[in-house]
C-alpha cells in the first residue's frame, strides 16, 4: 500500500477535528509541565495537568500529533536503536484526548472506525486486548466491532492498567494488535511468544476512571477521561505492509542519504549503521529545534551521546568527512511542513552538527587507537580498568559511553566502579583547586549543590515558563529545607526560564509558585553554574522537592531582550560610522535602558550620532529575523562574529545575527549585519526592539565613550515627553513649535545686547564714582595719585576693563577696585607703566586679600587680579594699599 505518514498524519487529526476535536500542536521536546521528565516522552506529556485538573482550557477533547524522545532517564532505548524494527530515540505519537468529556462508549468506536474505515485495516487482522476485570471494555468491542471473544483477550497484568504515579489518575487500558501473517515468528499477547514480530500492538486506549490514594485504594474519578497513543512510525509500516518501522518512507529516505553520503549500500550488511544514522538525525535536529544544545550536563549531555552514537556509526561506514550536516536538508524537506520550527532552525541544526562532528573526529580518531593500546596490554576478555576510562575521557575527551559502546562489539566490559572512583577522586581535586580560588567564602554553599544536584538547565531561550523541581532553599546564608511567608530566600531548580545576570544583562524576575505557597523573585544570579532565584516568599510555604511553576515576568523580559538586541546593532552601526577600531567594553541591558561602551578617542559629532541613530532604526524597520547557530569560537571568530567584552568563552558559543545588507556584510554570506557571539536572550524580529533613541554620548574612561539609549515603549514615552516639552516652550514663547527654535536664537541674541548694554552703563557708573566710593577722582598717598574704589553690581569679569579705564583717566598712579559679589571680594590692581619700575599690582593685590582674609592673587607688575572671603573688610584693604604705596 502506498502511503506516506505525512498522509496519515494528516488523516488522523483530520478524522478527530471532523468527531469536534481540537488538533492542538505538538508540544516542545523539553517539558513545561513536568520537571520530572527529561524529555516529552508520550503524547499525554502536555495535557498532564488536564487530567489531574490543575489546569482548565477552552476545549475538553483534544487530537495532537506529539514529537517524542526516549533516550535518557527510564525511557531509554537508545542501546536498542538500529538492531530492533521499532526502537527509536524520537518517534510521532498520534493521539485523541478527552478531558471528562467522552469515555469507553465514544472512544472505542471512533478508534475502530478510524483504523478499519478511515485507513481501510482488514478486521480480521486485528486483535484487541482488554484488562481482565474490564468487562465494559470487552463488550464495546464485541459490540461495535463485532470481534468474538477469542480475539478480545484479557491481561491481568500491569501492562493493561495503566497509571500516572504512585497517587493520582489511572485505569484500564486496551490495545489493539495488527497480525502480519503466520509467516512471521510470533504469538498473541498474553502468550509465550508475544515478544515476536506477528502481532504488533499499533494503538493504545487508556480509560482514565479511577484516583489511587496512599493507601492503595481507589475512587472512580467523577469525570472519567481518554488518553490514546498510536505511534506514527509503526502503524505507518504497518500501513505499507511490514513490520519494520524503518521501512516507512521518511526512514527509507534518510537511510538512502546517509548511503548516498557515505557510498555504502543502504540495505546491504552494513544497514544497522544507516538506521542508526537515520533515527539520531531525528531526535538530535528536533532538540537542537526545540533549544536543546550539546553539553557535558543534562539534557545537552544526552543530545551529545545521541549526535556521538551515530557520527561513530558514520566513522563505521568510513566516511572521512562530517556526513549527518548534510542530511539535514533530507528531514526538513520532510517533516518540515508538518513542524516549522524544524524549518525556522535548519541553519543552528546544520551548524551544530558540523561543529559536533569535525570535533568528534579527532576525539574518536585519538580514543580508538589510544583504546586498542590499552587493551593490547590486558588479558583476552579481561574489563578494562575504570582509572584507563576515565583518562581517555578526562584527557581526550573519550566519554565513558563511547568506550563502553566501542568494547561491547569486541565482547568486553568496563569496570565502571573504577572509573566513578577515579571522577569523585578528580572532583575533590577541583574542589580544592576552587576553594582558593580567591572566591567568596558563601560561594561554598552553591559549589555543593552544583556537586550534589548538577548546574541548573536554562530553559530561557525558548520559553518564559516552565515547571521545575524545587531541589534546594537557602535561607539565611544557609541550606533550610523549608521557608514561610516573609523569608528572604535563594530558590535552586533542576531547570529554569528565569536568565542569570551575564554579559551586561540583568537577570529575570517573576512568580514562581508550588502547591502550597508564592515566591515573588527580584532577581535571578549564578554561581559555580547554580542559577540562584532571589526572592521573598509572599504566600504559603515551601519546602524542597516540590514541583514549581516559574513564570517570568513577560513585560520585564521583553524590555531587556529589546535592549540588548539594540545593542548589537548599535555596536555594528558604531563601527559603521566611526571605523574598525570600535569594540564593545563594558554593556548594561536592563528593562528601563540600555548602556554601551565602546572604545573611541574622541567625542562624537551630532552629525555621527544621528547616523548611528538612523542606521539602528532602519534595521529595526527592516524587521528580519534575529538567528542563533552553534560553534566554536574560533570558527565564530573567523566568520566575522564580534566578541563581548568581559565574556569568558567555552568550547562552544552561540553566535547571534541579526540584519541583511545589500552590500560587503560581516557575515559568511555577506549579507549579515551584525554577528557576535553572546549567550543572552533576544529578540525574535528585528521589528520587536520597536525604536532606538539615544539619549546621551560622554566620555566613560580613558579612550572609552559611552552612549546611553532607550527602546521600544521607553523611547516612544520619551519622545512623547521631548515632544509634550516642546510643545510648552512654544506656548510659553508665543510662537509654533516649527519656530521654536529660531525664536530662542533671537531671544539669546537680544539678551546678549542687553547684557552689553548693562556692562557698559556699569562702567560708566563706576568710572563717574557712583556706587559705593572712596572718591570721584584720584587721591593723593605720599605724592603717588591713587584711585580706590569698592563697586557694587559689578562683576569681578569686569574689572580689568575698569582698571584699564581708570588708567586711561588718571594718566598716571596706581588703582585698586574691589567688586562685593554677594559678600565674596573681587580683586583687581593696576599701575601705570610710569610707576611699575616703583610699585607691582601683584603685591597690591596680595595685601589687599590678605587684609580681607584671603591669600595671593596673580598677573603682572601692570595688572594683577585675585579674591577674598569677605567683602565687608573692603575699607582695610584699601589702609593696606595705601601704606604699601606710602612705603
Amino acid at each position: 500500500m502506498t502511503v506516506s505518514l505525512n498522509d496519515i498524519r494528516s488523516t488522523f487529526l483530520g478524522y478527530f477535528e471532523k468527531n469536534g476535536h481540537e488538533v492542538v500542536p505538538s508540544a516542545p521536546l523539553v517539558p513545561r509541565n513536568d520537571p520530572t521528565l527529561m524529555f516529552t516522552n508520550s503524547g499525554m506529556v502536555p495535557f498532564k495537568n488536564l487530567f489531574t485538573g490543575i489546569e482548565h482550557r477552552d476545549y475538553t477533547r483534544a487530537t495532537s500529533c506529539q514529537k517524542c524522545v526516549r533516550a535518557g532517564g527510564k525511557h531509554n532505548d537508545l542501546d536498542n536503536v538500529g538492531y530492533t524494527a521499532r526502537h527509536h530515540t524520537f518517534f510521532e505519537m498520534l493521539g485523541n484526548f478527552s478531558f471528562g468529556d467522552y469515555f469507553k462508549e465514544d472512544a472505542i468506536p471512533l478508534a475502530w472506525d478510524l483504523i478499519t474505515k478511515e485507513f481501510g485495516i482488514p478486521k480480521d487482522k486485528l486483535y484487541v486486548t482488554v484488562y481482565h476485570t474490564d468487562d465494559e471494555a470487552a463488550a464495546i468491542w464485541k459490540k461495535h466491532a463485532g470481534l468474538p471473544d477469542e480475539r478480545i483477550i484479557r491481561i491481568a497484568t500491569d501492562d493493561n492498567f495503566w497509571m500516572m504515579g504512585p497517587t493520582g489518575p489511572c485505569g484500564p487500558s486496551s490495545e489493539i494488535f495488527y497480525d502480519h501473517g503466520d509467516h512471521i515468528w510470533g504469538g498473541p499477547p498474553g502468550s509465550p511468544e508475544q515478544d515476536g514480530d506477528r502481532f504488533i500492538e499499533i494503538w493504545n486506549l487508556v480509560f482514565m476512571q479511577y484516583e489511587q490514594f496512599e493507601d492503595g485504594t481507589r475512587r472512580p474519578l467523577p469525570k472519567p477521561s481518554i488518553d490514546t497513543g498510536m505511534g506514527l512510525e509503526r502503524f505507518g509500516a504497518t500501513m505499507m505492509g511490514s513490520h519494520d518501522n524503518y521501512a516507512t518512507d521518511v526512514m527509507r529516505d534518510l537511510i538512502e542519504a546517509s548511503a548516498h553520503a557515505t557510498g555504502v549500500d543502504p540495505y546491504g550488511p552494513q544497514n544497522v549503521h544507516h538506521r542508526v544514522i537515520a533515527d539520531h538525525l531525528r531526535s538530535t535536529s528536533f532538540l537542537i529545534s526545540d533549544g536543546v544544545l550539546p553539553s557535558n550536563e543534562g539534557r545537552g549531555y544526552v543530545l551529545r551521546r545521541i549526535m556521538r552514537r551515530a557520527m561513530r556509526h558514520a566513522h563505521l561506514l568510513g566516511a572521512k568527512d562530517p556526513v549527518m550536516w548534510k542530511l539535514v536538508p533530507v528531514l526538513v524537506r520532510q517533516m518540515g511542513q508538518a513542524y516549522p520550527e524544524l524549518a525556522r532552525a535548519q541553519k543552528l541544526v546544520e551548524e551544530t552538527l558540523r561543529l559536533e562532528e569535525t570535533r568528534f573526529k579527532q576525539t574518536l580518531d585519538r580514543g580508538l587507537s589510544l583504546l586498542d593500546a590499552e587493551l593490547a596490554t590486558l588479558e583476552e576478555g579481561a574489563e578494562l580498568p575504570g582509572e584507563t576510562a576515565f583518562r581517555l575521557y578526562d584527557t581526550y575527551g573519550f566519554p565513558l559511553d563511547l568506550t563502553q559502546d566501542a568494547l561491547r562489539e569486541r565482547g568486553r566490559a568496563v569496570n565502571v566502579a573504577g572509573f566513578e572512583a577515579a571522577m569523585a577522586e578528580q572532583r575533590a581535586k577541583a574542589r580544592a583547586a576552587w576553594a582558593g580560588s580567591g572566591e567568596q567564602a558563601d560561594a561554598a554553599i552553591w559549589y555543593d549543590i552544583a556537586e550534589a544536584e548538577g548546574v541548573t538547565e536554562f530553559l530561557g531561550y525558548d520559553t518564559e515558563k516552565a515547571e521545575g523541581q524545587l531541589v534546594a532553599i537557602i535561607k539565611d546564608g544557609k541550606e533550610a529545607s523549608a521557608a514561610v511567608a516573609g523569608d528572604a530566600v535563594e530558590l535552586v531548580f533542576n531547570q529554569t526560564p528565569f536568565y542569570a545576570e551575564s554579559g551586561g544583562q540583568v537577570g529575570d524576575s517573576g512568580m514562581i509558585r508550588t502547591e502550597t505557597g508564592l515566591v515573588t523573585i527580584t532577581d535571578t544570579r549564578k554561581t559555580a553554574g547554580v542559577f540562584r532565584h532571589i526572592g521573598t516568599v509572599t504566600e504559603g510555604e515551601i519546602e524542597t522537592g516540590a514541583a514549581a511553576q516559574l513564570e517570568v515576568d513577560h513585560a520585564r523580559r521583553s524590555a531587556i531582550r529589546a535592549n540588548h538586541s539594540a545593542t548589537h546593532l548599535l555596536h555594528e552601526a558604531l563601527r559603521q560610522a566611526l571605523g574598525e577600531h570600535v569594540a564593545q567594553r563594558g554593556s548594561l541591558n536592563a528593562e528601563d535602558r540600555l548602556r554601551f561602551d565602546f572604545s573611541h578617542t574622541k567625542a562624537m559629532t551630532p552629525a555621527e550620532l544621528q547616523r548611528v541613530e538612523a542606521e539602528v532604526n532602519a534595521y529595526i524597520r527592516q524587521n528580519t529575523p534575529v538567528e542563533t547557530r552553534i560553534m566554536t569560537p574560533e570558527d565564530a571568530r573567523a566568520l566575522g562574529a564580534q566578541a563581548l567584552f568581559g565574556e569568558k568563552y567555552g568550547d562552544e558559543v552561540r553566535v547571534v545575527s541579526m540584519g541583511a545588507q545589500d552590500g560587503s556584510g560581516k557575515g559568511a554570506d555577506g549579507r549579515t549585519y551584525s554577528l557576535e557571539l553572546c549567550g543572552g536572550t533576544h529578540v525574535r524580529q528585528t521589528g520587536d526592539i520597536g525604536l532606538f533613541v539615544t539619549l546621551s554620548e560622554s566620555a566613560s574612561a580613558a579612550g572609552v565613550r559611552r552612549i546611553e539609549a532607550l527602546t521600544g515603549e521607553a523611547a516612544q514615552a520619551y519622545l512623547a515627553q521631548q515632544d509634550a516639552t516642546l510643545a510648552q516652550v512654544a506656548g510659553v514663547l508665543k510662537t509654533q513649535r516649527a519656530d521654536v527654535v529660531d525664536r530662542v536664537k533671537a531671544l539669546l541674541d537680544e539678551r546678549k545686547a542687553l547684557q552689553n548694554e548693562l556692562a557698559d552703563l556699569r562702567r560708566q557708573l563706576a568710572l563717574s564714582g557712583g556706587g559705593k566710593s572712596e572718591a570721584a577722582g584720584p587721591e593723593t598717598v605720599a605724592g603717588v595719585p591713587f584711585v580706590g574704589q569698592t563697586l557694587q553690581g559689578v562683576s569681578g569679569k569686569d574689572l580689568r576693563g575698569l582698571i584699564d579705564a581708570q588708567k586711561e583717566r588718571v594718566g598716571s598712579g596706581v588703582i585698586l577696585l574691589i567688586a562685593d559679589a554677594g559678600g565674596k571680594a573681587a580683586i583687581a590692581a593696576g599701575v601705570t607703566d610710569d610707576l611699575v619700575a616703583r610699585f607691582s599690582a601683584v603685591d597690591m593685590v596680595r595685601v589687599a586679600a590678605e587684609a580681607m582674609g584671603g591669600k595671593g592673587g596673580g598677573g603682572r607688575a601692570d595688572m594683577a587680579q585675585g579674591g577674598a572671603p569677605d567683602a565687608g573688610r573692603a575699607d582695610a584693604a584699601l589702609d593696606a594699599v595705601r601704606g604699601l604705596i606710602a612705603g
